[in-house]
């Protein structure tokens, strides 16, 4: 008998379907990421979507341990980015080069250090040596804003400034 699969979209929808066109705030609690860091445009980094096909690269095979040996079967939740720059006006100004970044894959909580290790082998088998700054720890984001953006990352301009200009001071927050 297969096990049940867990759809994270759908548990944990709150923070994983923000609304479009429209900020809400969202309290993150502490979760456990695959995490890898980078800096640069990711429309056309190398880093970039090298860190993003590691990330991929280690989730399913823990993904397959779990539903293999641990009995509990889910989806791969979506991809997660967290983004800044030392100049903020990078963001609205288009300087994509000088951002910096931090992409993330969501682990459940069953997922353990030796369920990472085994995944990491697996893929390094497939794909050589892991970036640097590849690594499996909790993190909490707490007090959070989101929005749905639909589009390109070079259409983004006009979001992020809204949500400096207008939304963040509008509430209180920076």
């Amino acid at each position: 008998m297969a096990p049940e699969k867990t759809d994270f979209k759908k548990t944990l929808k709150h923070l994983y379907v923000p609304p479009a066109g429209d900020f809400s705030l969202v309290d993150v609690p502490e979760m456990q990421f695959l995490r890898v860091d980078g800096m640069g445009d990711p429309g056309s980094s190398v880093v970039y979507a090298d860190a993003v096909a590691w990330l991929y690269a280690v989730a399913y095979p823990i993904k397959f341990i779990s539903k293999n040996e641990g009995r509990k079967d889910y989806t791969v939740p979506p991809l997660e980015g967290l983004w800044w720059a030392d100049d903020l006006s990078a963001f609205a100004g288009g300087d994509r080069d000088s951002w910096k970044w931090t992409m993330m894959l969501m682990q459940p909580d069953w997922i353990t250090d030796d369920t990472f290790d085994s995944g990491l082998k697996k893929a390094t088998k497939k794909l050589g040596a892991p970036p640097e700054s590849l690594r499996f720890e909790p993190f909490l984001e707490g007090l959070s804003v989101q929005i749905l953006h639909v589009g390109s990352y070079a259409d983004e301009a006009p979001t992020i400034a809204r949500l400096h200009n207008e939304f963040l001071p509008e509430n209180g927050l920076v």
